[in-house]
């Protein structure tokens, strides 16, 4: 899709024209008003029952249900997906155009699946993201042959437990593949796998400080399933090579907190 198509339907986002009021009405700064519009997102759009732009309520199998029941006879979970992540998704779109935008929904969707206790099937996907099963299994097996997993229903069963595309990132970046690497096989943005990586680095440095996995998953605004995954992956690459990635992005993050006591200049 060309740039300019692209730069249009970003401007009929909800987001955008939010962003837009707030700088044209209060005269906001950009970052100012950008971080207006995060906070907005946590604090007035954050409970379970309310649906943001792009989200739906779709009622999947429940990931502990046992196979080969009726569906009528199947417990039955009640879950949010992020049909459209706005920004997020049309930035994806932009990097690497339209079929890695669907692997990357595909990846998200199973991920909320598995974190709201659900396991969706391709039959699922195919629904909510208006193409054939024959496509979704198609970019399955693309982002299988990149080594992600996919905790789709069927997987989930032969294994027991799902890991989310975000554990896989995260696991990535700890074993030494770059962004630009990571982006490439995930199909997902860069400032997608940054915040990820935020986010981890943030519950790992909340443990430490002898949080619950409770008190992180509050502090850290995401869920307890995967502060959970997040402090999984940390125990499973406890290695000299991932401590040293981890140990450097938390010294970033001290920094960014500490406040500068150097003297200025002609202070007493």
């Amino acid at each position: 899709m060309k740039t300019q198509a692209i730069e249009r339907l970003q401007a009929k986002t909800s987001q955008h024209r939010f962003v837009q009021l707030l700088e044209k009405e209060f005269q906001f700064a950009p970052k100012v008003a950008k971080a207006v519009l995060d906070e907005a997102h946590v604090n007035l759009l954050g409970g379970a029952n309310h649906l943001k732009p792009g989200q739906m309520h779709i009622v999947l199998v429940k990931r502990s249900a046992a196979h080969g029941r009726r569906l009528r006879d199947t417990d039955l979970v009640d879950v949010t997906w992020t049909i459209d992540a706005g920004d997020e998704d049309l930035l994806i779109l932009q990097e690497h155009g339209m079929a890695s935008l669907r692997r990357s929904r595909i990846q998200r969707l199973l991920t909320e699946a598995l974190e709201q206790g659900a396991a969706a099937t391709q039959e699922d996907l195919a629904r909510v993201l208006h193409t054939s099963v024959r496509t979704i299994k198609r970019d399955c097996a693309h982002l299988k042959e990149q080594g992600m997993t996919l905790p789709t229903r069927g997987y989930v069963r032969g294994i027991g437990r799902g890991q989310t595309h975000k554990a896989q990132i995260i696991t990535r970046w700890l074993r030494g593949e770059t962004y630009d690497k990571i982006a490439l096989h995930t199909h997902h943005s860069l400032a997608s796998i940054q915040r990820y990586i935020r986010a981890f680095v943030q519950v790992i440095q909340l443990q430490r400080q002898g949080f619950s996995v409770e008190e992180v998953a509050m502090l850290a605004q995401i869920s307890l399933y995967l502060v959970r995954e997040y402090l999984l992956v940390y125990e499973e690459n406890d290695t000299p090579t991932c401590r040293g990635r981890l140990e450097e992005q938390l010294e970033r993050l001290n920094r960014r907190f500490q406040p500068d006591t150097r003297q200025k200049k002609g202070g007493a």
